[in-house]
């Protein structure tokens, strides 16, 4: 799939693939994959900047983890994330639907 189609959708499915709990960053892409079939394979070049981002704006909080045989950062959505995620699935349906319309297609 084309990286431009990604652009302004990146966040919710960051912030969707954190939903079932907390996750390392690797996961997170290893979520996104499997939940997409494959579609989105993300580099990790644009994953960290934008969890960091996610982070700053006060949608997630992370911490460093020693469980593992290496030290990972674990990534859990606040509360303002939480909602975030809820109000931003209920304009991408939107958005869908008004696509579908658009373009023709019985939603």
């Amino acid at each position: 799939m084309r990286g431009e189609v990604l652009k302004g959708h990146l966040d919710l499915l960051l912030l969707s693939a954190l939903v079932p709990g907390p996750a390392h960053g690797y996961s997170i892409i290893a979520r996104i994959k499997t939940r997409s079939a494959g579609a989105f394979e993300l580099a990790e070049g644009t994953v960290y900047p934008a969890l960091h981002r996610l982070e700053q704006a006060g949608l997630l909080e992370s911490e460093w983890s020693d469980d593992a045989a290496r030290r990972r950062r674990i990534y859990r959505l606040t509360r303002k994330g939480r909602k975030a995620v809820a109000e931003r699935k209920s304009e991408w349906s939107e958005f869908v639907d008004a696509m579908s319309l658009a373009l023709g297609k019985a939603t």
